[in-house]
């Protein structure tokens, strides 16, 4: 089992979600589309030869974000980060994952 945790701007929090779920994220027994968020500040400067969803090159942008974290399995990891990566309205997608221990 893996913890996947990404962020997100809330125009597309619920487009990103739907994605991972349908991928098979957020699975934990008999329930499904399991998740966890919160919503906090992120920023970034974007850089030359980037083309910035949110902000302009060259400028820190500080921007509401909401963090995201829910659990996945083994097998589904790869294809549940490919569809948060697809579904993502940034360039590059700021996501963390976890593997966990089962006790």
């Amino acid at each position: 089992m893996y913890k996947l945790s990404f962020f997100v701007p809330d125009s597309h929090v619920e487009t990103v979600k739907t994605a991972v779920f349908a991928a098979g994220g957020g699975r934990i027994g008999d329930y499904d589309n399991c998740a966890w968020q919160v919503l906090g500040q992120g920023q970034f400067r974007a850089l030359d030869g980037s083309q910035p969803f949110l902000g302009q090159v060259g400028q820190v942008e500080v921007v509401e974000e909401w963090k995201v974290e829910l659990v996945v399995a083994d097998e589904l990891i790869v294809a549940v980060v490919a569809a948060l990566k697809l579904s993502h309205p940034y360039e590059t997608p700021a996501y963390e994952v976890w593997q966990l221990a089962d006790f």
